[in-house]
């Protein structure tokens, strides 16, 4: 793995990665007929590419398109007329010299401009990814900024896109690399300390010092995890799961957001028997939203039982509980028991299988559906009751204010990202910065073992800590730490 490579080693390799390989190229606008398509070469060799397929001497200015005939680098024949742009090394997005054809996206003109690009020796078709491992090898991004860049390519709402370029434009990477900033001082204090407080003026209060901006740097870190996953939640979507009794709309409901028929409705109990679920875009946040069969405490079909056992199962794993009640049956209760709606609620709960606060306690929204039968009075009466949303999936009344609500849940579940405070979007950063803060617990925990701690000891538990860092934005260097001691203490002066 990455975190476990050489510096020198890791240096060798970065060196080899930006000289003596192989010019590649590749289709970097999407596949299919479309009236431009996109071609990306890279690489050593670009140059002679490039002069070879426009026959041409001379290089253009830099970034700047010009119109050029394009040429079969082996039969000489014209492929095709298009833009073309130079983008001379390091700046370009590989670091390389690069050179883009926009071309004619006619699967011909694609497959001939393959054909010729091809011919030529050491230049190759690209491998996934490539173009953007080398741009990481390069220098030109981080991990998080390559993770964030195919976030952004992946991206189907408004709220991953907005989460994503914040990614690929490095602001998460930025929490991260002042953290790491942070322990490196840390680091570099406490070897200035070891090995030149007898002959230089460093004190001792550099040890306390070092001790105040770990315990900062962990609760910091904390803080930046305790985020209830939000960002991960927003990356994959929202999982959502709709429940109730036998016929009160959950099925309507969903072919209602889907504008199609997504599963099957009909007035016989129990038509829904597995877990359906279908993606949305709902106020521009990702949402899985999963149909499930009706839940009843007794039934005698063993199909029946096994997809309620099914829904209940889904429900403990959603981030998202959408309850629906029927409002013609909720009606007839109230107005036959004098009981309120929280009464009715706890009663209806119970008739679902579930005990106590289960669906309560949950991240909850409840929908009172086939609100066109309820009488002005009933009506009346569950207005004053806060948090319900009214719906008629027969008539479309009510979908937009159930909408809203929705997106109001959402929101609250998926937060909303700012260059101020970016997400952890991967389960992968938030794993390594865990790591990070038990060996800065560890380093605290060793101190306080005895009068004369090991510094070498409890420096390598910082160390580690920055390395876990390290994992999650591809930076493994280590030597950097000497850089710090003798710009911040002046050694030797």
């Amino acid at each position: 793995m990455l975190s476990r490579v050489n510096p020198t080693l890791l240096h060798s390799v970065r060196r080899w990665y930006s000289s003596g390989k192989a010019t590649i190229f590749g289709l970097s606008s999407g596949s299919g007929k479309c009236g431009v398509a996109v071609l990306r070469v890279s690489g050593e060799g670009c140059r002679e590419v490039m002069m070879a397929k426009t026959q041409s001497v001379t290089l253009p200015e830099p970034r700047k398109a010009v119109l050029r005939r394009i040429f079969h680098s082996k039969t000489a024949e014209m492929i095709d007329k298009g833009l073309m742009l130079w983008f001379s090394g390091p700046n370009s997005f590989t670091g390389e010299d690069s050179v883009e054809f926009h071309i004619h996206g006619g699967v011909a003109v694609i497959s001939a401009m393959y054909d010729s690009l091809g011919s030529i020796d050491g230049v190759r078709l690209a491998e996934p990814g490539e173009f953007t491992k080398r741009a990481f090898y390069a220098g030109k991004m981080d991990l998080t900024e390559v993770e964030g860049l195919a976030d952004l390519i992946e991206a189907e709402t408004e709220a991953q896109r907005k989460q994503a370029m914040l990614q690929a434009n490095g602001e998460l990477s930025k929490v991260y690399n002042q953290l790491r900033t942070r322990l490196l001082k840390c680091i570099a204090s406490i070897e200035a300390y070891i090995d030149f407080a007898e002959d230089q003026d460093v004190g001792d209060d550099v040890f306390e010092s070092v001790r105040s901006d770990v315990a900062s740097i962990i609760v910091d870190a904390k803080a930046h995890l305790n985020d209830d996953r939000r960002g991960e939640r927003l990356r994959s979507g929202v999982r959502t799961v709709i429940i109730g009794a036998p016929n009160v709309g959950k099925s309507s409901f969903v072919n209602l957001l889907s504008n199609r028929k997504v599963s099957i409705v009909t007035n016989v109990a129990g038509t829904t028997r597995d877990i359906i679920e279908s993606h949305h875009d709902i106020g521009g946040y990702p949402v899985i939203l999963a149909d499930t069969a009706g839940l009843r405490t007794e039934t005698s079909d063993i199909i029946e039982h096994e997809g309620i056992a099914r829904a209940k199962d889904y429900l403990t794993e959603a981030d998202l509980v959408v309850l629906v009640i029927d409002a013609s049956n909720l009606q007839k209760y109230l107005k036959s028991s004098n009981m309120r709606f929280d009464g009715y609620l706890d009663h209806y709960v119970t008739s679902l299988g579930f005990k106590g606060n289960t669906i309560r306690d949950s991240n909850c929204m409840i929908i009172i559906n086939k609100v066109d039968l309820l009488t002005s009075e009933s009506r009346e009466a569950l207005n004053r009751v806060e948090s319900l949303s009214f719906l008629s999936c027969q008539t479309g009344e009510g979908l937009q204010s159930v909408l809203t609500k929705l997106t109001e849940n959402l929101e609250h579940l998926c937060g909303n990202p700012s260059r101020e405070s970016p997400n952890i979007s991967q389960q992968r950063y938030r794993h390594h910065l865990k790591a990070c803060v038990q060996y800065l617990e560890k380093y605290y925990a060793y101190l306080s073992h005895g009068p004369n701690p090991d510094l070498a000891i409890a420096t390598q538990y910082l160390r580690n800590a920055v390395r876990c860092i390290g994992m999650i934005t591809g930076n493994v260097d280590t030597e950097e730490i000497l850089d710090v001691i003798f710009r911040s203490f002046c050694i030797g002066k």
